[in-house]
């Protein structure tokens, strides 16, 4: 009896070695590991997971998404301007009536509203244009929605550019709308050259095949095609010009 009590000793000592083992496994491999894994995708997500197509709030399919921009609402405000471009007015009775008002009297309008596109289930969280001549008819336009989602630690606004051509009904709705051109590359390579232009681009890259489908039509009808790239830009950090602690008042 006295020789079996350290094989019965050593044997526990084994099974407890083991269980702890797989203890440490579990944990790691079901909590550990997959907690690091989702804080990953959320800071560095591949771009691929973007939307592809806005809708109009009827769910119809809308213009294409082609563009990222990477950085804070601060930083892309600044680099569009900088790029003059023009933000956008929102839609008010006011606004609208304005646009009109100055469509039928080719009156310029820098910031005319543009009609609501939406992506992640919202309307778009940033507008700009950039006007042709002293018609409001016709315009380049860029609507970006915010990403719920970090690349590279950096906020990503996801962006469809296009070219207004000429006021008209939709032939979906037969609603009042602009029409728009069916090159929306040109548009995107607009952008990514204006901002280059700015000197605030840290980077421009190109996501491919981003489109799977390369030709659709939009919310009014309207034909669009792609070459399926998805322009992305990190953008440089748009330094405030906020007066220095004590500095006296001119």
């Amino acid at each position: 009896m006295a020789e079996t009590q350290p094989k019965r000793s050593g044997g526990r000592r084994w099974l407890y070695g083991i269980g702890g083992l797989l203890l440490v496994y579990l944990v790691v491999a079901y909590l550990i590991l997959p907690g690091a894994w989702r804080r990953r995708m959320l800071r560095h997500p591949d771009l691929a997971g973007g939307p592809r197509v806005t809708h109009t709030p009827n769910g119809i399919p809308g213009d294409p998404v082609n563009l990222a921009l990477a950085g804070s609402e601060t930083d892309v405000v600044a680099a569009m301007i900088a790029a003059r471009w023009d933000p956008a007015d929102p839609i008010t009775l006011e606004s609208s009536l304005k646009i009109s008002a100055d469509s039928l009297f080719r009156r310029p309008d820098p910031n005319a509203p543009v009609s609501t596109l939406e992506l992640f289930g919202r309307k778009q969280d940033l507008a700009f244009e950039l006007p042709v001549g002293n018609n409001p008819r016709q315009r380049h336009h860029v609507r970006f929605w915010k990403w719920d989602r970090l690349h590279d630690g950096r906020e990503v606004w996801f962006g469809a550019a296009t070219f207004d051509e000429r006021v008209g009904l939709s032939h979906t709705t037969g609603q009042v709308t602009h029409h728009i051109g069916p090159d929306v590359d040109a548009e995107r390579d607009r952008i990514l050259s204006g901002l280059r232009g700015t000197g605030r681009t840290l980077e421009v890259s190109w996501d491919d095949g981003f489109h799977e489908v390369l030709q659709g039509r939009n919310g009014g009808g309207d034909p669009w095609q792609t070459d399926g790239r998805l322009g992305v830009v990190m953008l440089s950090k748009h330094q405030s010009l906020t007066p220095t602690a004590g500095a006296s008042s001119p």
